[in-house]
């Protein structure tokens, strides 16, 4: 009786600390990445494990998960697309690195040893954090200070901008691109001008 109540408090005490565990293989239940950045995942194993394959699965289900990476029985770093996996057999651990992220890579994942049989795996949620707004992606943003409409509805820069013969330069708003405008962002003025 002391034995299987020793391993469930093993299990409560990481589950508490962050890690999903499942018998010889664990890992971090979370795991955030900024978005265009990088993210790595390291995933630990018990002594006997060294030379299986390691991989890297997406996907909610178990049996449904597309694996994206696998090792190949060594501690070679294997790398396909943007995702990399690489085996350390001496500390029993495998990493997982995820690059140039996406708002699209977050998922469920799992770290996984393959085996004969039913394969030893442990679910790994990925959340993307947004990437923050750069001063150099604002200034190069245009704006809607420059110009104003006349009564007529139509824009005129002031930004010098001229029509031939020296003429202002008359716009009006498009209004078929209003409505499909994100509520949100940075976005470009359009404009109908003639000629």
């Amino acid at each position: 009786m002391w034995l299987p109540q020793l391993h469930l408090m093993r299990v409560i005490s990481a589950k508490s600390q962050g890690y999903s565990i499942a018998t010889d293989i664990s890992g971090p239940m979370t795991v955030n990445g900024p978005e265009r950045g990088s993210l790595m995942v390291q995933c630990v194993y018990n002594s006997g494990w060294e030379t299986y394959l390691k991989w890297w699965c997406r996907g909610a289900t178990w049996y449904g998960c597309k694996i994206l990476v696998k090792t190949t029985g060594s501690e070679q770093e294997v790398k396909r697309d943007r995702v990399s996996i690489k085996d350390n057999q001496k500390n029993h651990t495998f990493t997982v690195t995820m690059e140039d992220l996406m708002q699209t890579d977050a998922d469920t994942y799992w770290c996984g040893i393959e085996r004969t049989g039913t394969d030893l795996g442990v679910i790994v949620q990925v959340i993307i954090d947004p990437a923050p707004v750069t001063p150099e992606e604002t200034s190069n943003s245009p704006t809607l200070t420059g110009h104003h409409l006349d009564k007529s509805g139509w824009d005129v820069p002031r930004a010098g901008t001229a029509a031939p013969g020296g003429r202002p330069l008359l716009c009006r708003p498009d209004p078929a691109a209003d409505h499909n405008l994100p509520t949100k962002g940075y976005h470009e003025a359009l404009l109908l001008c003639p000629g």
